[in-house]
């Protein structure tokens, strides 16, 4: 893929590296943002030569969440496909992310806002860039989480706590983020991917089919199928019922001004 694609991939030494590349939107997750991010998990997993896959984002950010310009279009593909399993570009995916046994490791170089930060979750782990921030808005633009945040968030911090972020809106930073559990390390800046990669070197070390089952096991203990349908099944209530195009269109400046101060 070429500087000026969305989402860039690259392997070497046994990893994949996918990075979100729409700087000037802070990596907002448009449909081809999407398309191409399940493209490159899938040719990942493929991939013989890759055992252990990274995602990131290109500074400043890590994901500012769904396009809200795409948002606010009717019939738009970002809205109301909460699913606990969908298909995508022929994938069956769940969550945002389309199947896959390979450990994905988040590095989050900067922000991760609702949908963003719903991409972070969905990873096996995470490690954070002392840039980092996180944030549940969903109650700010008016639609509701569709990729597990309500399962996956409160595995991670604890429901009270995430209760809190989201319904205040109000951002994590990196420090608080690991005293909390929601990452596993916090790196300066410029270390953060070379500090990934040599924790997936580690992995990459370990003997891969053992890796993978270990993994699957793990996925299926924290699998709760009735917790993911039912935050699917409000989501598509509240899309029927509740979500206007116009109300997200007219939150829009106000989001990004209140998200610049914090």
């Amino acid at each position: 893929m070429t500087a000026g694609t969305p989402v860039l991939l690259d392997v070497a030494e046994r990893i994949a590296t996918i990075t979100l590349n729409r700087p000037e939107a802070r990596n907002a997750l448009s449909s081809e943002v999407m398309r191409l991010l399940a493209e490159s998990i899938i040719a990942a997993e493929h991939n013989h030569d890759v055992d252990v896959i990274i995602l990131t984002g290109a500074d400043p950010a890590f994901c500012a969440g769904l396009d809200l310009k795409e948002l606010g279009l009717e019939g738009n593909s970002l809205v109301g496909s909460s699913s606990t399993e969908t298909s995508r570009g022929g994938h069956q995916v769940r969550g945002p992310f389309p199947r896959h046994t390979k450990p994905l490791i988040g590095a989050v170089n900067g922000v991760a806002i609702t949908g963003g930060f719903e991409l972070a979750l969905n990873c096996d782990f995470l490690i954070a860039s002392e840039r980092a921030k996180f944030g549940d808005t969903h109650s700010r633009v008016g639609v509701m989480p569709g990729w597990g945040l309500t399962v996956l968030l409160p595995q991670a911090i604890g429901v009270r706590r995430a209760r809190e972020m989201s319904f205040t809106g109000n951002f994590m930073g990196a420090e608080e983020a690991l005293a909390f559990g929601l990452v596993n390390h916090v790196v300066p800046h410029d270390e953060l991917i070379p500090f990934t990669r040599s924790i997936a070197a580690d992995i990459i070390g370990n003997d891969q089919p053992g890796v993978r089952q270990i993994r699957a096991t793990y996925a299926a203990i924290t699998h709760d199928d009735d917790a993911w349908e039912t935050e699917a099944r409000d989501g598509r209530a509240w899309l029927r019922t509740t979500f206007s195009p116009e109300r997200v269109a007219a939150r829009r400046a106000a989001i990004i001004d209140r998200g610049r101060t914090q």
